[in-house]
């Protein structure tokens, strides 16, 4: 069954979620009671076979009475070197109005942006020159 894992993030998600409900002393049918979702699909969660959205981490988080931003970093939602807590991610996740769907676009977009300005940064790093060229340093000297 491990093969059909839907990736690591995931798994070790499931695997924290599991500890966090066994540590709470809640069965899995309670935790799923409390969360609002399906006892299969937390049993898959938890088993690294679905990947939850936002939102259902947030209901589960709530359950569980533990921080939603865990679970977002765990489900690789969000980066914990995001800085501020991941703000923007943050906010866009906490966005009631809008979809699901929205957000991660949203978040894909967000992510795009910071991707392509750390590529802008780097590339300008590398055309900095470390050596003043000898044709600068003779019109220094000569002027």
């Amino acid at each position: 069954m491990a093969k059909g894992k839907v990736g690591k993030t995931v798994g070790s998600l499931g695997d924290y979620l599991k500890e966090q409900r066994t540590s709470a002393s809640l069965s899995l049918r309670q935790l799923a009671d409390q969360a609002g979702v399906s006892n299969p699909y937390l049993s898959q969660i938890e088993r690294g076979l679905r990947k939850p959205s936002a939102e259902v981490l947030q209901q589960i988080a709530k359950a569980l009475r533990i921080s939603a931003e865990q679970l977002y970093i765990r489900a690789g939602i969000l980066s914990p070197d995001d800085g501020v807590g991941g703000s923007v991610e943050l906010a866009i996740l906490g966005d009631t109005h809008l979809t699901e769907r929205q957000k991660q676009s949203l978040l894909d977009v967000y992510a795009s942006f910071l991707a392509l300005n750390a590529a802008d940064a780097a590339e300008d790093d590398a055309s900095i020159p470390t050596e003043i060229p000898d044709s600068v340093q003779r019109v220094t000297n000569e002027g």
